[in-house]
């Protein structure tokens, strides 16, 4: 029988995505409230919205129906729509290169393949501060590059740690990696990276000779008044030396409500770098031509049409978490549940009101092949994330604490939002007691 190579028989699918992939298999009319996704339901702006109204318009590069490559480097219009977002939170773009690719996802990987050393040659890994969007760890898996990792812990009151730059240091010392990746709104904690945290850590890359890979996604999503934070804010009048070795992540599936347009950017400072991303990219000759298209109406937007934007995206996440959870506390008064101040996640411990063997993923597994609650004559069953996917190793105590916990992605409209607390009691007492 014809064999599959090793990684094929290792992989299994993201834990953002195990959950639908399992509920497909259902032969029931049960309905799945999905909030293991990053999916954002609300509409794009309306700027690109117009754009998606109009592909088949006289003066649109599609009409006829003529749909070609663009550049591979991406079109001049989206990769100006992204330094134009760049520039409305205040960041100067005049030394900066950017390279239109599919979705930030792919972004990730050019960063990680273009930064680190393969795994056979033991040096320069990728370091990783966990728990980590799971896509770090599957790239790096595909590309087998070495990671080393130091870890956050969530807290009682709902916060989240951040690992001592002491302890950040040794890791860094004790193993030399070619870079470090940093989510400032992050996912899946919903923890905010402060900028003075952002410059200690910029220092160490400089101290050290790395890279600093900032995922900025979220950027602009923020709930705490302060500054959006970005690493391109940190110039060398704040860290000597720390240009030339600056990537950023960009995206247009969060802020911009646009995840299945698949367009995001690879934005650096150090040309030599954006020169060989372009040239790794060629092998995938261009990103979506249409989505670019899309995205590329974002570059003719002010300042402050921007700032408006954001401004109205941020109200409305922050009602929504706000709201969840209350409703949340209240149907399940002992659990913990991070309180994001970034991005539009939060993690839930459930260590204080499951049982000594609770195992999150089998939870997860059972809700999404069976477990079922009726409400107003409808079958439900909730798809969430399990906290494990987001770490690269743990340990039997570690494993012990995480496989307790979730991740929920505040995605859905109100209405279904303001299901899932009702309807993770119900499964969580269903599971229990069965």
């Amino acid at each position: 029988m014809v064999e599959l190579s090793e990684h094929f028989k290792e992989i299994g699918p993201s834990a953002i995505r195990m959950a639908q992939i399992k509920f497909m298999e259902r032969k029931d009319d049960c309905i799945a409230i999905n909030v293991a996704i990053g999916n954002v339901s609300l509409p794009m702006h309306p700027a690109m919205i117009e754009r998606m109204k109009n592909l088949n318009a006289k003066d649109s590069p599609f009409f006829g129906g003529v749909v070609r490559y663009t550049e591979t480097v991406g079109t001049k219009e989206a990769n100006e729509a992204f330094l134009n977002i760049l520039r409305s939170s205040g960041i100067d773009t005049t030394k900066l290169y950017s390279q239109v690719v599919d979705g930030g996802s792919q972004a990730m990987e050019l960063a990680i393949l273009g930064t680190t050393k393969d795994k056979d040659q033991n040096k320069k890994p990728l370091m990783l501060i966990e728990p980590i969007y799971a896509n770090y760890v599957s790239f790096a898996k595909r590309l087998s590059k070495k990671i080393v990792c130091i870890k956050r812990e969530l807290k009682e009151d709902g916060s989240y740690t951040l690992p001592k730059l002491e302890d950040i240091e040794k890791v860094i010392k004790e193993n030399k990696p070619g870079a470090i990746v940093v989510i400032p709104y992050d996912n899946p904690t919903g923890q905010y990276i402060s900028k003075e945290q952002m410059i200690e850590i910029a220092k160490l890359a400089v101290k050290y000779d790395m890279w600093i890979i900032s995922d900025e996604a979220y950027r602009e999503l923020h709930y705490n008044q302060k500054e959006a934070v970005s690493i391109w804010k940190i110039t060398n009048k704040i860290v000597h030396k720390i240009e030339g070795r600056r990537i950023s992540i960009e995206s247009s599936s969060k802020v911009w409500n646009a995840c299945g347009l698949r367009i995001g950017a690879l934005i650096t400072d150090n040309l030599e770098f954006h020169k060989k991303a372009v040239a790794e990219y060629t092998a995938n000759l261009c990103a979506n031509a249409i989505g670019q298209y899309i995205f590329g109406a974002l570059a003719h937007l002010t300042k402050e049409e921007l700032l408006s934007w954001y401004e109205q995206q941020r109200r409305y996440y922050k009602e929504l978490i706000f709201d969840f959870q209350a409703k949340l506390k209240k149907e399940l008064p002992g659990a913990i549940i991070s309180k994001p101040d970034s991005a539009i996640y939060s993690v839930i411990d459930l260590k204080k009101i499951v049982p000594e063997n609770f195992n999150t993923k089998d939870f997860i597994n059972w809700c999404a092949e069976k477990g079922k609650v009726n409400i107003n004559g409808k079958d439900y069953t909730l798809l969430v994330s399990p906290m494990e996917g987001f770490f690269y190793s743990l340990d039997e105590k570690e494993k012990n604490i995480v496989n307790k916990q979730l991740r929920i992605a505040y995605v859905l409209e109100k209405k279904e939002m303001d299901l899932v607390p009702i309807l993770l009691k119900k499964l969580l007492e269903n599971y229990i007691q069965k």
